[in-house]
């Protein structure tokens, strides 16, 4: 049945690997027909896939000319999407990029926080995570307010860090939350499945819990020291990225895994060779001499 077929499957294509996503016993999420529009119309191949509970990795063919390449989907779920009627179910445009490069809003003596969104969209991300400690609520609420609409112009994918209820409110595409925000477990029970939820990570302890409570992406870090984030976790380098996604790989514990702290382009190359998913930046665009063409280069080279 159509609903069936979307709870026991949702299938999107993270740079270097394809991610087959299994979950059961859930209420409809919507949000996953946005990801089969997004990839179907690219779908060139059908690795084969183990239909079980929890999650499966499955390594795509390295492809310079088609990032998009090694798309699976359910034949059940290719007709279903045949028919508009559907599709109009849909959030917002998920991104092809998605997941691969986020940008961390953040603040310079030059660049407010909403500069800092609308170069990093210019630049071609399309993932922007509203990120304001210590601010007040009016003043975090105008920010999202503005940052979301340059997020639906270039449909691009809005986050708004910690607060629940006025991602809930403003309708973001979801949020993510730290170690000392709502449980995961919590955010998903009061926001149900139709709202992506990130969970901060430096352990492979905490990728287990947010794995077990639902969360949609990790972002784990920090890399190495970064002065955008105060209270920082013990640095993570090279061999704890190794580590924690050999150790996921294992378990079969199948989630985005995005490097961030402190992360530049020149990190690219060993960063990616650990598997992760993607990486989250923020000083590196904003301290650069052209914020725009910095994240262009970040972009071009990650297609690579």
């Amino acid at each position: 049945s159509f609903k069936q077929t979307f709870m026991e499957g949702r299938t999107v294509r993270y740079g270097l690997s394809l991610f087959i996503f299994l979950k059961k016993n859930q209420a409809f999420p919507t949000r996953l027909i946005t990801f089969y529009r997004t990839f179907a119309q690219t779908t060139k191949g059908c690795p084969a896939c183990n239909r079980r509970t929890g999650a499966e990795i499955i390594p795509c063919e390295p492809d310079a000319g088609n990032a998009a390449e090694g798309i699976v989907l359910y034949k059940a779920t290719s007709q279903i999407l045949q028919k508009e009627s559907l599709l109009s179910l849909c959030m917002t445009q998920t991104i092809r990029t998605m997941l691969n490069l986020q940008f961390i809003t953040h603040f310079t003596d030059t660049y407010s926080y909403a500069d800092s969104a609308r170069m990093a969209l210019e630049g071609g991300c399309r993932w922007i995570q509203l990120r304001m400690k210590n601010s007040t609520l009016p003043e975090l609420e105008k920010n999202a307010r503005d940052i979301q609409a340059l997020c639906r112009a270039y449909k691009a994918t809005f986050i708004i860090d910690d607060h629940v209820e006025l991602a809930l409110a403003l309708k973001a595409d979801g949020v993510h939350l730290g170690k000392n925000d709502m449980p995961i477990a919590q955010a998903r029970r009061i926001m149900g499945e139709s709202f992506l939820i990130g969970g901060t990570a430096n352990t492979i302890e905490d990728i287990r819990a947010h794995y077990r409570d639902g969360a949609d992406y990790i972002g784990c870090g920090p890399y190495r020291f970064t002065t955008t984030k105060q209270g920082l976790a013990p640095l993570l380098g090279i061999s704890g990225y190794r580590h924690i996604i050999q150790t996921m790989r294992e378990e079969h514990i199948s989630l985005p895994v995005i490097a961030i702290g402190g992360i530049t382009r020149h990190d690219l190359p060993a960063l990616l060779a650990t598997g992760i998913s993607g990486i989250a930046v923020s000083g590196c665009v904003l301290q650069a001499e052209s914020p725009v063409e910095e994240m262009r280069r970040l972009l071009t080279y990650k297609a690579q």
